[in-house]
């Protein structure tokens, strides 16, 4: 069986920069329909606060203003780990550090394997990486730049679904007769259970996300 492929998943949570939330608050507007002065100062105090943080709450997908808070990866059939942190710095030093345990000689030979991996998980994690200031691992800079029909990665949602079609890791797993990893808690919850001091129960649910993606690599392989 092919040894040579890295299942990763990471755990995202909106900006928690001051400065951009100030940004974000300056771009806020009511409708175009609200012509009177105020009205319009109303819809400010009564509306504005709310959909300020509805804005800012949608950056947990910007790589730009968004922030890693969990990484959750498998070297082969090796048991998964996961590393989660409130410090972005840190968990992107310390992932480059576990990913340093991968022999140098299959660095541009390693699969990573991921669902819905090339339009956010591998993209959004290069991006923070830059916003860092930390080089990428030699691993996700090859994957961050990868077509879709290299090698290097592999994206089950992409393959089995098609390019520009999605399906959900729980649908795949449906059909695939595969363990569900969803349970109580979703991608959208992970904001509150990191802001509610809960970081350990994203991270078992990030560790569910990779064994589910890893089993369904391998049957889209035939490695099973």
């Amino acid at each position: 069986m092919n040894k040579e492929f890295l299942v990763l998943d990471i755990e995202t949570i909106p900006c928690q920069r001051d400065d951009v939330r100030k940004y974000i608050a300056a771009t806020i507007k009511p409708p175009a329909t609200y012509k009177k002065a105020d009205s319009i100062a109303a819809w400010y105090k009564e509306q504005g606060p709310e959909a300020i943080e509805e804005a800012v709450s949608k950056t947990g997908l910007d790589g730009a203003f968004g922030q890693v808070c969990v990484v959750g990866f498998a070297v082969g059939d090796s048991h998964p780990e996961t590393i989660s942190s409130l410090n972005e710095s840190e968990l992107l030093n310390a992932l480059n550090e576990k990913l340093d345990e991968v022999p140098a000689s299959m660095h541009n030979a390693i699969t990573i394997v991921g669902h819905n991996l090339q339009s956010f998980d591998i993209r959004f994690l290069w991006q923070r990486y830059v916003v860092n200031g930390i080089r990428p691992h030699a691993i996700i800079s090859a994957a961050v730049h990868a077509k879709s029909y290299d090698s290097r990665v592999f994206d089950t949602m992409t393959h089995f679904a098609g390019w520009g079609n999605r399906i959900s890791l729980d649908k795949l797993c449906l059909a695939l007769s595969i363990p569900s990893p969803k349970g109580d808690m979703d991608g959208s919850m992970v904001g509150k259970y990191v802001a509610d001091g809960r970081i350990a129960e994203v991270a078992a649910y990030c560790k569910k996300d990779v064994i589910a993606t890893r089993e369904a690599y391998k049957r889209m392989t035939f490695q099973t």
